[in-house]
């Protein structure tokens, strides 16, 4: 990526509102000269990332671009690894990661989040028929679950027997040709998967509960301002109705 640009000349340029003064990963791009930043994401989880033509598509997609929007900048889209997402953010490759990402501790060790956009949980998806019926069940049983993402490591709490792989739908294809015996992915992922399949015997088992979760956009330690800036379009998003909107886009038989 190109030098890095402080942030003080967007101030001046483009951002009026906006009294973000440190520097961060702001790259010029283009022959044009603008200013653009970086989400960083793992376009593989419909509806919120995914690949449609030659774009990254999807709810974060369409959040980001708010984002960039509201600061004055051109978007661009790193699509990468789940788990390599947090150490692009760490090593300044990218400005920001959207990815369905859920606030955890672990990776408050590491990143800062903005305040939540999404209130999201886990989902066990197994086969009818199958020998998993309920929570005691799962037990000790093969999952299959997106690497580094939350499923893994709901996973672990009830099994040492975790497929990871690098698509949520690799792990739901590998649990229909019956060589896992669930996947746990996001509930919004894991609806959109099951209903692209259409396979009547694979089915979401609400036998299983998993708490509620919240995804929100992580950006490197010790920028602020940018995190203020994050904030204050996911808050203009989710007040003057856009959020709404964006999520009817991509879910549209969901309340």
């Amino acid at each position: 990526m190109k030098k890095f640009l402080t942030i003080l000349l967007v101030v001046a340029m483009l951002i009026p509102f906006a009294a973000l003064s440190e520097t961060y990963n702001l790259a010029t791009a283009g022959s044009d000269g603008e200013l653009s930043i970086t989400m960083g994401t793992n376009a593989e989880f419909p509806p919120f990332e995914f690949v449609e033509g030659e774009d990254v598509v999807g709810v974060d997609a369409d959040i980001a671009h708010e984002i960039a929007n509201d600061l004055g900048l051109t978007l661009l889209i790193s699509n990468m690894a789940f788990d390599s997402i947090i150490p692009a953010l760490t090593s300044g490759q990218i400005d920001m990661g959207i990815a369905a990402m859920t606030v955890k501790e672990e990776r408050l060790l590491s990143v800062d989040f903005s305040e939540p956009y999404y209130n999201a949980r886990q989902a066990l998806i197994v086969k009818v028929g199958g020998s998993v019926v309920d929570a005691e069940t799962l037990k000790d049983k093969t999952i299959g679950v997106q690497n580094g993402t939350t499923g893994d490591y709901a996973a672990e709490e009830y099994t040492a027997d975790v497929q990871r792989f690098g698509k949520a739908l690799d792990a739901v294809l590998e649990l229909q040709n019956g060589k896992l015996d669930a996947v746990i992915v996001d509930e919004p992922v894991a609806k959109n998967i099951v209903a692209a399949l259409g396979n009547p015997d694979l089915i979401l088992l609400d036998a299983v509960a998993f708490e509620d979760e919240f995804y929100a956009i992580a950006v490197a330690k010790g920028h602020p301002e940018l995190l203020e800036a994050i904030n204050a379009t996911i808050k203009r998003i989710q007040e003057d109705g856009t959020l709404d909107a964006i999520l009817l886009k991509y879910f549209p038989t969901e309340e």
